[in-house]
């Protein structure tokens, strides 16, 4: 019996505008919503992966998401327009950490940025 990963559930403040922020922005599809007693959840992914991004609203949410001080460094997200993708995160109005830049010692072209609730996204386009 082998093991994969299907999906990972990350907490937010503001359930409709995350949905926004990873449709909009950086391009996923949601899959499903979920409503539970103490939470609104929504499952986001897109063609041809079978990873996803769940997303939950905690009922009794108060204030920003307490990241700790080492829980999540970050997760990544594959585009073929990192430029794109890029540029519509910083007209959302996300913090930057790092501009698209081309690693030479492996072929690709990363970014990073900050989802609204302060998530580090790593951006990353394949150059084959």
């Amino acid at each position: 019996m082998g093991s994969r990963l299907a999906q990972f559930c990350i907490a937010v403040t503001d359930l409709e505008r995350s949905e926004e922020f990873y449709t909009q922005v950086m391009g996923l599809t949601v899959l499903d919503r979920i409503e539970i007693p103490d939470a609104k959840e929504i499952v986001l992914g897109s063609e041809g992966s079978s990873s996803k991004l769940q997303l939950a609203q905690k009922t009794a949410q108060q204030g920003p998401i307490d990241h700790g001080d080492e829980a999540l460094w970050k997760f990544y997200i594959y585009t073929d327009d990192i430029e794109g993708v890029f540029r519509a995160a910083v007209e959302y109005g996300c913090e930057v950490e790092m501009r698209p830049a081309r690693l030479q010692q492996w072929p690709v072209t990363v970014a990073m940025v900050f989802d609204p609730d302060g998530y580090r996204i790593e951006l990353l386009q394949s150059h084959s």
